[in-house]
């Protein structure tokens, strides 16, 4: 019996690893190579096409964070999305270095990631999500921003949208050359100052930040100018910080709000 019970356990172990791969790139846009790790879901062979859903990891986090927090592999199951969970490579704020040619994070998104993925996997054209958290968060709506084209809807949680809310800390000083709080630059590669490329654009946003949150006033801001823009934004203001527990709650939100705009 026991060894029956520990045949089982190697079935179901190899039977999730299955579903799972990493993905290893070495890119000339990237100081080093960036680990991606996807997660397909349990009807992954009955399908001609599945939904894909980008999640972005925060500042100092890499591409297990979200596996952390929600159990990557249970969401993919029970939403049918492919996951896929790049490597932000700890400070990249998922945007392109004005300073570092070797710091081209959204290059190597559109030009390198994005392709791969369509061309390994079933993507479904019509339903390709992006979102993240924290820095992860902002990354997620800054490609949005940059290529509508490319999703059909984005998503943050947490989001550190307003980049001159990290002056001095987060890396970013190093990533946009140390300039001064009030040089153009923190605009230049904010959400918020950026979000009005979309106006006219109809595709759904998702945004959250928890009321104890440092980045929680940036991210009313923000909804304000989503609703003078008059665009197809849902945001959520809750209670909780930055945190785990907070993200575990919110991205079960997300997944909810996302699985209701497939086509």
């Amino acid at each position: 019996m026991k060894r029956l019970i520990i045949l089982i356990i190697a079935f179901f172990w190899q039977l999730s690893a299955y579903s799972q791969e990493q993905l290893v790139y070495q890119s000339k846009n990237l100081p080093k190579a960036d680990t991606t790790w996807v997660f397909k879901p349990k009807n992954y062979k009955k399908l001609d096409k599945l939904p894909v859903m980008f999640l972005l990891h925060g500042y100092s986090g890499n591409y297990k964070q979200w596996n952390n927090i929600m159990n990557a592999q249970k969401y993919a199951d029970e939403y049918g999305f492919i996951i896929i969970c790049p490597d932000g490579l700890f400070s990249s704020w998922y945007l392109n270095s004005p300073v570092k040619a070797d710091w081209q994070y959204e290059t190597f998104f559109f030009n390198e990631l994005y392709p791969d993925i369509k061309t390994k996997y079933k993507v479904d054209d019509k339903n390709v999500f992006i979102s993240g958290l924290s820095m992860g968060g902002h990354g997620a709506l800054y490609l949005f921003i940059k290529r509508p084209d490319l999703f059909s809807g984005a998503g943050s949680t947490s989001g550190g949208v307003k980049l001159s809310d990290g002056f001095g800390k987060f890396g970013l000083g190093d990533l946009l050359g140390n300039p001064q709080a009030d040089s153009e630059l923190w605009k230049k590669f904010s959400v918020i100052e950026n979000i009005n490329q979309l106006k006219g654009n109809e595709k759904p946003i998702i945004f959250d930040c928890g009321s104890s949150d440092m980045f929680y006033v940036a991210n009313n801001q923000l909804k304000q100018k989503c609703d003078e823009l008059k665009l197809n934004a849902t945001y959520i203001s809750q209670p909780g910080g930055h945190n785990k527990t907070y993200w575990t709650k919110s991205i079960k939100q997300q997944f909810e709000f996302f699985k209701n705009q497939l086509k």
